[in-house]
């Protein structure tokens, strides 16, 4: 669509597409004639970039090998780098991204085709844009059928830890009370822990390499100090080498326990959500179990209570939290009721 001209005030401005990439600026100005030979120039110039530009010739695998060797995730680049091959990236529209998730996964549901076709997709694609290869993309996602996760609760982990292993009670309770993902759980050796300090340090590597100290309630330390091993530095706490390891003995124990049958990120769920509905703030929560921002809890845990009653807490109710106010009264800070 050739780009088109508006006036702004006193000043015109020019906007559309070009090549399937979105142009928009200001002509600099007030006079038609000059605007239209501006527009014009910028739409040339576009043209130009995208067919003799030095990403004019790049493959989607000639892409796909720089993605890797920035050491981004790889899970899913294979059936991926196998559809489109030697595809040039500027052949590959939005719409073209979603007809390959339905080829690839015909029967698959909307939000698998997100996760393992048009999330990879994109990121390769917009990774060679960050190199200037291309121009970037932006994929729509195909419609998810949002599901309420059930969450752990305090007595669901204590009747799992019952019937489990002293090793995978243990993981239960931990990622219950630390808000930890099954991943950096059983990724965690003696030497992050303090049962002194009461503390557990965790490491993960995405988006980028972090590390964060959890702190250990009564229980999870118990759970922990319980379990019969050398607790050599190096060695896993809860004896597991790897995630996929657990699955089984799991839902083995979830079985025995004759519980609902949740997923070790359940736990997860259970802090968060355990938390929010017992009066602590978002941002703690979130700080507390590692998120990275408050959104996420609060898109994904805070659910809304069916208890009609919860108004009468406005009236006659102890506040359980205070907040910090900036200023000091007497060399001490002062304190507000939130």
């Amino acid at each position: 669509m050739p780009l088109k001209i508006t006036k702004r005030g006193a000043v015109w401005h020019f906007a559309g597409t070009v090549a399937g990439r979105r142009l928009r600026g200001s002509c600099g100005t007030a006079d038609k004639a000059i605007a239209q030979r501006v527009a014009a120039e910028a739409e040339a110039r576009e043209w130009k970039r995208h067919l003799d530009g030095p990403g004019a010739h790049v493959t989607f695998a000639q892409a796909s090998i720089a993605y890797r060797q920035a050491e981004k995730p790889t899970r899913f680049l294979d059936v991926i780098e196998n559809h489109w091959q030697d595809t040039l990236i500027r052949e590959i529209t939005p719409g073209a991204v979603r007809q390959s998730a339905i080829k690839l996964y015909p029967k698959a549901k909307g939000a698998t085709r997100n996760r393992q076709v048009i999330v990879p997709t994109q990121a390769i694609i917009n990774h060679a844009a960050s190199l200037d290869w291309c121009s970037p993309i932006r994929v729509k996602r195909f419609d998810v059928d949002a599901k309420t996760k059930q969450p752990a609760t305090e007595a669901w982990v204590e009747a799992f830890a019952s019937h489990a292993s002293s090793h995978l009670g243990a993981l239960c309770y931990f990622m219950f009370g630390t808000g930890a993902r099954i991943g950096e759980a059983v990724a965690m050796t003696w030497q992050g822990v303090d049962l002194v300090a009461r503390t557990a340090t965790l490491h993960g590597r995405k988006p980028k390499p972090w590390t964060r100290t959890a702190h250990l309630p009564p229980p999870v330390l118990a759970a922990i100090a319980n379990i019969p091993s050398e607790r050599k530095p190096g060695d896993p706490v809860f004896g597991y080498l790897e995630a996929g390891n657990v699955k089984q003995v799991w839902d083995h124990a979830v079985q025995r326990a004759g519980i609902d049958r949740l997923t070790p990120h359940s736990c997860r769920h259970g802090f968060a959500t355990t938390l929010l509905q017992r009066g602590i703030d978002p941002k703690t929560v979130a700080q507390a179990g590692g998120w990275k921002d408050v959104a996420t809890v609060m898109k994904y845990y805070a659910h809304a209570m069916d208890d009609t009653t919860v108004t009468d807490r406005l009236f006659g109710t102890n506040l359980t939290q205070t907040a910090k106010v900036k200023g000091t009264t007497n060399g001490k800070q002062r304190k507000k009721q939130a």
